[in-house]
């Protein structure tokens, strides 16, 4: 199959299969712009950051955070606003605490990010030792609250935080060799400081959440004797597309349609940065072996804004279901083509856009 790609930006295609079993072509466009700090409209990156074929990690895979997800979902229902950032003071400032956070359309979200900070055991009690003063700090579910505690000699008393298992600060078991010195978390809730080791925190971060995690495998369906005897290799009936929603739910929004204002709070040194997201159209046509094309428009389902780059990245994509399988779509059009590119491939013609190109197909053939 062939994929035509009109616009100045990424483009590549894939296969999906539904929960019945049928499948569809999948079409995702990627386009990275400038993150502009002077109130200026964004345009785009000279350097276009690759599609992400498959999940990528802070450290080793499987024991630490997701940085970048596969973007070859086969549908999202809703948009996904995601930040690999970090929490920045005014330039030359040191802080033991800042609020981050973003706006845009239903979206608000603030957390508190804190400087370096310690668990501390004494008789009886366990403390927290105060802040250690930043100008920078990375933000992610590897410095949320969570983690494995795992240190404990017996097995069958380890445990871990699901919510988030690659985080710091929980403890189940409070010896105090077990707990003291450990770190503690540099993100929480505004106005829920963690305080104890062994409490049910809400781990906070702008990322993508693990698709283990309770909130998101609670969407994952149910892989019982009953789905291995008789629906495998598909997916359960109960399984539910917000499962491919990879942002937390509080930061997911329906489909961005251009021109919504992103309102960020201190993740550049200026503080405040606001700016417009651009309005763009990505028409596609599929193009049929037999029967009529299909004319539709891909949506905006993820926003990717990464501020310690000076970028953020869309992504649109469009599903069509299939009605066997992919040979029945020998070609895809992404984006708009001329009337004479229209003209000449109505008439089985090659379509050439200037006398030049007339020219050196001439001599390609001369040659």
């Amino acid at each position: 199959m062939e994929l035509l790609n009109a616009t100045d930006m990424l483009a590549s295609y894939t296969m999906g299969t539904d929960k019945t079993g049928r499948e569809s072509l999948v079409v995702v466009v990627k386009g990275t712009f400038t993150l502009p700090l002077n109130g200026s409209m964004p345009v785009l990156s000279e350097v276009q950051v690759p599609i992400v074929e498959a999940d990528q990690f802070s450290g080793e895979p499987g024991f630490s955070a997701v940085t970048y997800e596969s973007e070859y979902a086969p549908f999202k229902p809703r948009c996904d606003v995601l930040i690999n950032g970090s929490a920045c003071a005014a330039k030359g400032k040191q802080v033991s605490s800042l609020e981050v956070g973003i706006k845009l359309a239903n979206i608000t979200k603030v957390i508190q990010v804190i400087g370096n900070r310690f668990w501390f055991t004494g008789t009886g009690s366990i403390g927290v030792t105060s802040p250690q003063p930043f100008n920078k700090m990375p933000i992610s579910y590897d410095v949320a609250f969570g983690g494995i505690d795992d240190a404990h000699p017996n097995p069958d008393k380890r445990d871990a935080f699901m919510a988030n298992p690659f985080g710091k600060g929980f403890h189940r078991n409070l010896q105090n060799e077990l707990v003291h010195n450990t770190p503690l978390p540099s993100t929480q809730e505004r106005g829920k400081s963690v305080s104890y080791p062994d409490k049910d925190y809400k781990p906070m971060a702008f990322g993508p959440i693990g698709r283990a995690w309770p909130e998101r495998a609670q969407y994952a369906g149910t892989y019982d004797q009953a789905w291995i005897d008789d629906v495998f290799p598909f997916l359960p009936a109960d399984f539910d597309d917000r499962y491919f929603q990879s942002a937390p739910a509080d930061q997911q929004c329906d489909y961005l349609q251009g021109g919504e204002l992103v309102q960020l709070l201190n993740f550049t040194e200026q503080g405040k940065t606001t700016f417009t997201l651009p309005k763009i159209e990505v028409p596609l046509v599929y193009f049929r072996t037999k029967g009529d094309d299909e004319h539709l428009k891909a949506v905006i389902d993820t926003l990717i804004i990464e501020p310690d780059k000076g970028t953020f990245s869309l992504i649109w994509r469009s599903s069509l279901p299939l009605k066997k399988n992919i040979f029945e779509i020998p070609q895809i059009l992404v984006g708009k083509k001329s009337k004479g590119w229209w003209r000449a491939r109505t008439l089985g013609k090659t379509y050439y856009p200037s006398l030049a190109h007339i020219a050196k197909a001439r001599e390609s053939v001369d040659e």
